[in-house]
């Protein structure tokens, strides 16, 4: 079954959030925007770079109402650990979800099994609890949260605007397009 515009699957999970453990299912997801990032391990790389520029932009995302919520297969106490003895990482405010279990690795079809790691995976959800943007990178790429940011506007603005999309490249106040017979081989 596609992944995009599949609903999210239950989960039950603990997370370490603003010096406190915390739990978080699915439910957790609904109601408001979402952005689940996995990312293999803790105390690694790229890992920390990738969070890090979430953590710059964070303010950027609770402005347009969504949530971030980082994932990777280490417990809630390894997360803790890794927040209290990082510069980059302590200055998180967002959950990081705890999955030694896998099950919300598997749910989204980002574990590798051999190695009981999660993919480079970053996936969109609207308030209804659906899918709407999937990114998956090889382990040595890291993402871009300025780019995620801007694909967070461009789905929120079609859903706001039945009828319109956003074309490449777009950016928040710039023309959409109005799928028409008119447009086909005009672009």
């Amino acid at each position: 079954m596609p992944i995009i515009n599949s609903q999210v699957k239950p989960f039950n999970a603990t997370a370490y959030h603003k010096g406190e453990f915390v739990q978080v299912s699915e439910a957790d997801l609904k109601g408001k925007w979402s952005v689940v990032f996995f990312y293999p391990a803790d105390f690694t790389f790229v890992c920390p770079t990738e969070l890090g520029d979430l953590a710059d932009n964070y303010a950027e995302f609770q402005k347009l109402g969504v949530e971030i919520y980082g994932v990777s297969t280490d417990t809630h106490f390894t997360h803790k650990a890794w927040h209290d003895t990082s510069d980059t990482i302590g200055k998180i405010e967002y959950p990081l979800i705890g999955d030694p279990t896998h099950v919300i690795s598997r749910n989204f079809d980002v574990l590798i099994e051999e190695a009981g790691l999660a993919d480079r995976g970053t996936f969109v959800i609207n308030p209804e609890g659906q899918i709407k943007i999937v990114e998956l990178n090889d382990g040595g790429v890291g993402r871009d949260a300025a780019e995620l940011l801007r694909k967070v506007k461009a789905a929120q603005y079609v859903a706001a605007h039945p009828g319109e999309v956003c074309p490449a490249k777009w950016k928040e106040g710039e023309a959409t397009l109005a799928p028409s017979l008119d447009l086909v081989g005009k672009i």
